[in-house]
């Protein structure tokens, strides 16, 4: 993506002859004005230089931009929400480097997207290495908390009808850009077919269903040749990714193991973690590494495929590792690590921990 100037800094400290300082009419107390008096802003200046060339128009101010990104970690919000917390919070203005209450939104919420994309994995995993840094000794505790969640994707439930629909969808926007005229757009026979879908779990409607996702599938394998065909090799090549990925939808079988469940988010995968509300999440397996006693988060990895916990410990211990000085003696984890007794990472080994089956002397706690 192009670069943009960076903004200019200001050398003008005369103070507002109309409105006092932020930091004056703040709570001195309040944790996000201890925060921001913390971090070291000038690092992430002069580390996000490099992303940033001397023409174009003027970015936002780095420090603004990581603020933001840490204001939504910590509060959880969304970036059309936290741009509108941002507008109503002072203390969100002064940990984003505000001098004075600015009545506006601080940037569009589009603009967070860019610079994420922007600094990359290595500049996120920086911002991180920071906020690890910030704690100091209690960061390098010589035992460490190993778990492993779901990182949930926002999608719908996966079916391969809804797959199939947005599929033919997709490709009738393409044929629309590209100026394609098909030969059929099967939109009357579409509708037909949804409403057949609707009642697969019905015993006496199972057949029908099964014919219509079968005929569904065949009409975006049509639609698909009908728009390669009158496509030019540049725009076909452009297409190609898109045109194989909803080959391999339409192709797979129910125990495929490396099934399609989203269309924007092919990588992801059924889990199913055995809880009693949800039987499958979907998503990808993220590993969580935390001190014992200060529990303070140090390491943070996904996994791209779904393996069993023991086979994500190494992954886990070299990601907690980069942002640490001295070796991790002990990991402790739950019985789900099973396998595995040590880790050994740059000569530097880890004792893995693992409780032992519960006695029948041994109460629930």
């Amino acid at each position: 993506m192009g670069k943009k100037m960076l903004p200019k800094s200001s050398k003008n400290n005369q103070p507002n002859l109309f409105y006092s300082k932020l930091r004056d009419m703040l709570d001195s107390q309040d944790p996000l004005v201890a925060l921001a008096e913390s971090i070291d802003w000038e690092y992430f200046n002069e580390t996000f230089k490099k992303y940033y060339s001397d023409q174009g128009r003027p970015a936002k101010p780095i420090r603004l931009m990581v603020g933001l990104l840490l204001l939504k970690q910590i509060e959880n919000l969304s970036d059309e929400s936290l741009v509108l917390q941002w507008k109503r919070n002072p203390y969100y203005q002064y940990f984003c480097g505000m001098q004075e209450y600015q009545p506006a939104y601080p940037c569009d919420p589009t603009d967070l997207v860019y610079f994420r994309k922007r600094i990359g994995k290595e500049g996120v995993e920086k911002i991180f290495a920071m906020s690890v840094a910030l704690h100091g000794k209690k960061a390098q505790e010589k035992q460490v908390i190993i778990d492993t969640t779901v990182q949930e994707k926002n999608i719908t439930y996966p079916t391969d009808g809804k797959l199939a629909i947005k599929m033919i969808h997709h490709l009738h926007r393409i044929a629309k850009v590209e100026g394609v005229q098909l030969r059929r757009t099967y939109v009357k026979e579409i509708k037909g077919h949804r409403i057949s879908l609707r009642f697969f779990r019905h015993p006496k409607k199972i057949k029908k269903a099964k014919a219509a996702m079968k005929r569904l599938r065949t009409i975006t394998g049509i639609l698909i040749r009908d728009i390669s065909r009158n496509l030019s090799k540049e725009a076909l090549s452009e297409y190609q990714k898109t045109f194989d990925l909803f080959l391999k939808t339409i192709d797979q079988k129910q125990k495929d193991k490396t099934k399609i469940y989203s269309l924007h988010e092919p990588h992801i995968y059924a889990i199913a973690k055995g809880k009693d509300h949800k039987k499958y999440e979907y998503g990808t397996k993220a590993s969580i590494v935390t001190t014992a006693k200060s529990n303070i988060i140090i390491g943070v990895s996904a996994h791209k495929k779904n393996e069993h916990d023991s086979k994500t410990l190494k992954v886990a211990l070299t990601q907690a590792k980069k942002y640490r000085i001295k070796p991790i003696k002990e990991a402790i984890c739950d019985r789900g690590y099973r396998g595995v007794r040590t880790v050994t990472i740059d000569n530097q080994t880890t004792t893995i921990s693992i409780p032992d089956k519960p006695l029948k002397r041994d109460t629930k706690y």
